[in-house]
């Protein structure tokens, strides 16, 4: 058995703390200054209190980081001092998870692609460091299926960086130009010319909306490390800017 701590258990932390409990690991986190709703999620999860991140520092020989990604610097440093295995599994860029790396002494970077892990065969967990394969180790037989890669801290979370870049800039683009359309007075002939020569687009859209209402306070600071992960390859950064701005005014609309 093997005691995990996880940082923070939001939606996705949660379901990740579900699996490995399901295993048979014993999975901590830590109330002081949380939401009852996260209380709640962890409960429901079957995670145990160890009060402050102090402490779960103390108990735990893996902590995991999965939060919103503005968040995940001050995330590891909270956790300064921790000896064990550190894992970031936040949407980051590779520049964000060095500068991770160089707050904990054991550090594997991480990207979860897929929704959270309440079925198997529909999330993956990338990983790469020295320690990867121990924790890839860990969620053997669960319903996170991960995967190892090749190189540095910084490939998993380009690797989610490259996935997201697609499937939120994308949702962000569509979002966007049926904007543009409603304002324009032409929404109906968009939809009707969609069904006609795009037929998945209305659906698509549809869908957008309704991950942009939940999640779009997240997807900010996630478009905004893309951008980042593009600016140091001298990549355009604008698509993601932009991105993070559709998402930014959807939050506020809402």
């Amino acid at each position: 058995m093997t005691v995990v701590g996880l940082l923070h258990p939001g939606e996705m932390g949660a379901a990740v703390g579900a699996a490995l409990r399901e295993r048979g690991e014993t999975v901590l986190w830590a109330s002081a200054g949380r939401s009852e709703a996260t209380a709640e999620r962890a409960r429901a999860a079957g995670l145990e209190d160890a009060g402050d991140v102090e402490e779960l520092c103390r108990r735990c020989e893996i902590l995991l980081s999965i939060c919103p990604p503005h968040a995940a610097v001050d995330v590891a440093r909270a956790a300064t001092g921790f000896t064990g295995i550190y894992v970031d599994a936040n949407a980051i860029a590779p520049a964000t998870a060095r500068t991770i790396a160089g707050l904990q002494a054991r550090f594997v970077d991480g990207g979860i692609v897929g929704p959270p892990p309440w079925q198997p065969g529909t999330t993956r967990l990338y990983l790469c460091g020295d320690e990867a394969e121990q924790i890839a180790g860990l969620f053997a037989g669960t319903n996170v299926e991960a995967r190892v890669l090749s190189g540095e801290p910084g490939a998993a979370s380009a690797l989610k960086a490259a996935y997201a870049g697609w499937t939120k800039g994308s949702a962000a683009l569509l979002l966007t130009v049926h904007e543009l359309a409603r304002a324009e007075g032409v929404e109906d002939a968009l939809l009707e010319e969609w069904r006609l020569s795009i037929p998945e687009l209305e659906e698509s859209l549809a869908g957008a909306e309704r991950s942009t209402s939940r999640k779009g306070w997240r997807w900010v600071g996630e478009m905004d490390e893309i951008a980042r992960s593009m600016a140091a390859q001298d990549l355009p950064t604008g698509f993601h800017e932009a991105s993070a701005e559709v998402f930014r005014r959807a939050v506020e609309e809402s």
